[in-house]
């Protein structure tokens, strides 16, 4: 850890053509950003095939029907991306990412530990997006030319994906911006030619015909949908600390919601319709190709396509703020070099689950699992936090010596590491994934697939009735609250 503050840049933070700020936080002035950019902001977070993956599962693995499938695929969004929507208010209130403002919760020293976790767990989620980007290019390739997939055009294709990826997102806030806009206008109209050809051509008796699920396994289906959400509510106010301090809180919510919801709920059903006449799509290793197979070169190709530079974005804003996250944890390098990193990482592992891994959907189902876990219990605090602080002390954030308002006890702040630390492993407890199995995970709770609701709730209610840490007052001048 850094034993000197940490310095402010001096250039504007979204000028020009690559992002020049970290962790600092953004001065009024140049907080030019408006509400409105949030909808495309998470429309592009979610244009991944996956989904349609994961559609199918509902149908495939949790047995639910077409009307189960629509109501998780509805309350799965609404969930997630609400936390997203509040957590984000943050930004505009601190200005800063969502792991520095975590310093204002943990303390200087005591926000590397759920720093290094959600770091690391980013890992994961850039591996599954890169796998499934680079998937997406071999389909294509196989689709148009002809051409087979190898363990030497592996490499190439995720290479490619990776490198494009470390491109966007060191580039900053603004070409990530740019990107989303013209990919959700693209994405909406391929999705909508798929859909029209799914309507004229699917066996809807079946579709119907199909019985309905159990309760539990509905529940636990929401469950799956959300957790990739949930990984996106740390990094909420790394999108809003450009948004003037007067943005509309309840307009963040909904166009988080929006924005998610619009992909989620015609994807995850289009999946689950798709299972019905090809099982097989929920299991498969590759999860892309088979749209090569259900659906006409016409569609699929053009698709594809945008989904992968979908994908790409999903990627790009996930390292965007893994960049941000790594300079927390006392990288001392500019933030589009803490991105690089993480670039690395997911070239290295994602060639492992390509080439070596056996079960593609298993292990990402496990993966989600788990990552709701871990995020869940530090949106637990966080978010207790936020309904009792209206504003953050920005030198304080910034300052990592003992002369920081947020160095607390030894850089500590103790009960809300205390709320974090027995919310996971309680959490884990209710648990089950390939690997692992915690020893409640056979509760009602466990067997639904609650254990991140556990986390969030006993991480949140211990840190609400636990003494909480006190700060010096900020030296910012107060912000209004909402």
């Amino acid at each position: 850890m850094s034993t000197t503050a940490e310095p402010a840049a001096t250039e504007p933070a979204a000028e020009g053509a690559v992002e020049t700020r970290g962790l600092e936080p953004v001065p009024d002035s140049e907080r030019n950003g408006h509400v409105g950019q949030l909808f495309p902001t998470w429309v592009a977070a979610n244009i991944s095939v996956l989904l349609l993956t994961m559609g199918a599962g509902l149908v495939v693995f949790n047995g639910l029907n077409f009307w189960q499938a629509l109501i998780a695929a509805v309350v799965a969004p609404a969930v997630s991306y609400g936390l997203v929507g509040l957590i984000s208010i943050a930004g505009k209130r601190g200005g800063s990412p969502g792991m520095a403002l975590s310093r204002a919760v943990f303390g200087q020293r005591g926000n590397l530990f759920p720093g290094s976790l959600i770091w690391v767990a980013r890992w994961g989620w850039e591996t599954i997006n890169a796998v499934t980007g680079a998937y997406a290019v071999l389909t294509v390739l196989d689709l148009c030319f002809g051409v087979q997939s190898s363990t030497p055009l592996v490499i190439a294709t995720l290479l490619l994906f990776v490198a494009c990826t470390f491109v966007v997102s060191g580039l900053g806030i603004t070409a990530l911006q740019v990107c989303q806009k013209w990919s959700t206008y693209l994405f909406g109209v391929f999705s909508v030619l798929v859909l029209i050809y799914l309507v004229a051509n699917t066996d809807w008796a079946s579709v119907f015909a199909k019985p309905a699920g159990s309760t539990a396994m509905l529940i636990a289906g929401i469950g799956t949908i959300a957790a990739g959400g949930i990984s996106w509510v740390p990094t909420g106010p790394d999108f809003t600390r450009y948004l003037p301090r007067t943005a509309d809180a309840k307009r963040m919510v909904t166009a988080s919601i929006g924005g998610a919801g619009i992909v989620i709920v015609p994807m995850v059903l289009m999946g689950a319709v798709m299972a019905v006449s090809t099982p097989d799509l929920a299991k498969a290793q590759d999860p892309v190709s088979f749209i090569g197979e259900l659906l006409p070169t016409w569609i699929s190709v053009p698709y594809l396509v945008i989904a992968l530079v979908g994908m790409l974005l999903i990627n790009s804003m996930s390292m965007y703020s893994a960049g941000f996250t790594a300079q927390t944890l006392g990288i001392n390098v500019p933030r589009a070099w803490a991105v690089s990193v993480n670039a690395i990482i997911s070239l290295v592992f994602g060639f492992l689950l390509m080439v070596v891994a056996t079960s593609f959907m298993g292990s990402f189902i496990s993966f989600l699992t788990l990552l709701a876990v871990a995020f869940s219990a530090w949106i637990g605090v966080f978010g207790i936090d936020m309904l009792k602080r209206h504003d953050y002390d920005g030198e304080a954030l910034m300052d990592t010596t003992r002369t920081s308002a947020y160095w607390y006890s030894g850089g500590f702040a103790w009960s809300a590491m205390i709320a974090w630390a027995v919310a996971l492993v309680i959490g884990l407890l209710f648990t089950k994934v390939e690997w692992f199995t915690g020893p409640l995970a056979t509760t009602w709770l466990g067997e639904n697939g609650l254990g991140w609701v556990v986390t969030t709730v006993v991480a949140g209610v211990l840190y609400a009735v636990l003494p909480r840490a006190q700060a010096r007052e900020p030296r910012a001048a107060d912000t209004p609250s909402i």
